[in-house]
């Protein structure tokens, strides 16, 4: 087991030590966002953990045409280009389940779940969060918490197979889904709810028995993090804050189920101290994704507006042009999640915290529009003032030499800004 994994696993028993308290879960499959985390691990000393949904990376190819040992590939080949060793790495899979087969009958959706399941053990992530919440098309339209668990379960025995077979290290699970499925939340933000401390333990030991009725006891041992809703969320301009009181009693069941921590999904757009509060309290997983391709987009459009003016004859069409022109002939990714008249989905499109325009960069044209913007910034100073107009959260860093006025540059440090505020956060919380 690497150094990381082993860490991770220990994370439930260094609660009140000295050793970090949280770990940042990086979920995005952007090259420039998996550099900028390894990158930024590096020069902290620190693991860095990047997590692969069942959307994203499945054995089907998912959305971004990797399988998970194409995925670990990748990952390992940007890991190689910065330097940063791969002992300090943990690739997880995230809400692994049926959900991008749910409009199949159950047992379709769920023998593609298993083989999913099986090519991320396989190809040796140690960071498994089994979800199988999300009704098939013969489900009723509330699972019940029995049949959740008990999926879970079968997919936990397929994995476990896998290892014994294939000798590859023994992953932590993740058990529990109450938040959005992947892909966003259509409820409205005012009916959020904090999970209740009995819901809290009923996914435990609904799971214990699970596992324990197929033979599972010491894979169970390895679950390390249950997936609870401590009262965050983000829509498209909007964003709930962490408040300590609401989750008062949900964190106090932590006392009674030392084998575990919280994972906190959607923890996008916190402020610094309320993912520090999230950490301290024991919510020591932090889920962060569209905040990063967010980030980045936001680069992006800074640059291609500099560009625009520094050199406007090496462009043949901005980013933004190129990139509506793309969404509006492949609205999937989009159209259910952006209400409102023309001109609301417009702004929702580019602007959103939800990001769904994270979907896009891997587009051909959309990769096109964003190669044809660096190589005309390759080895363009920008000037300050630009910065400053365009790329106003970043003029700091280049005005203290901490960012060269670089289009590259200023693209990675727009990420790492955020994964900044992550680890400062993680950081205070292990030093209180």
């Amino acid at each position: 087991m690497s150094s990381a994994t082993q860490r991770l696993a220990n994370m439930p028993r260094s609660r009140g030590s000295d050793l970090p308290s949280g770990i940042t879960s990086v979920c995005s499959a952007h090259p420039l966002v998996i550099e900028a985390a390894l990158s930024h691990a590096k020069g902290r000393n620190a693991d860095v953990l990047i997590e692969a949904t069942c959307n994203q990376v499945n054995q089907d190819g998912g959305y971004t045409g990797m399988t998970p040992a194409d995925f670990r590939a990748f990952v390992e080949k940007i890991a190689a280009a910065v330097g940063f060793p791969l002992d300090r790495l943990i690739l997880g899979g995230d809400h692994l389940g049926p959900n991008p087969w749910k409009h199949l009958p159950s047992s379709e959706a769920m023998r593609k779940a298993g083989a999913m399941i099986d090519a991320f053990a396989a190809a040796g992530f140690t960071k498994l969060h089994l979800d199988t919440s999300m009704a098939c098309a013969d489900d009723p339209t509330a699972l019940p918490d029995e049949t959740i668990a008990s999926r879970a379960a079968e997919l936990a025995a397929i994995s476990e197979a896998r290892i014994r077979q294939s000798k590859t290290q023994a992953p932590s699970y993740i058990i529990g889904t109450e938040v959005p499925v992947p892909g966003g939340a259509f409820e409205a933000l005012d009916h959020l709810h904090v999970t209740t401390p009995g819901d809290a333990r009923a996914t435990v030991e609904l799971h214990r028995t699970a596992f324990s009725r197929l033979g599972l006891n010491e894979a169970f041992e390895r679950s390390i993090g249950i997936v609870v809703q401590p009262g965050v969320e983000f829509g498209n301009a909007d964003v709930v804050a962490y408040v300590r009181e609401a989750a008062r009693d949900l964190v106090a069941t932590l006392d009674e189920m030392p084998q575990f921590v919280f994972e906190a999904h959607s923890t996008d757009y916190q402020s610094g101290e309320a993912l520090r509060d999230l950490v301290s309290d024991g919510f020591a997983i932090l889920k962060v994704g569209p905040w990063l391709t967010f980030a980045l987009r936001e680069a992006l459009y800074g640059l291609s507006a500099i560009a625009e003016i520094l050199v406007p004859d090496a462009i043949s069409e901005a980013v933004p042009a190129a990139m509506e022109r793309i969404m509006l002939s492949s609205p999937e990714h989009w159209l259910k999640y952006y209400p409102g008249d023309a001109h609301e989905q417009y702004v929702q499109r580019h602007y959103s915290f939800s990001d769904r325009i994270r979907y896009y960069w891997a587009v051909p044209a959309a990769q096109k529009a964003v190669d044809e913007l660096m190589a005309a910034l390759q080895g363009v100073t920008i000037p300050r003032p630009l910065i400053s107009q365009h790329l106003g959260h970043l003029e700091s860093l280049v005005a203290d030499g901490s960012v060269a006025p670089q289009a590259r540059a200023l693209l990675l440090a727009s990420v790492t800004r955020v994964l900044d505020i992550y680890a400062d956060a993680i950081d205070s919380a292990s030093q209180n």
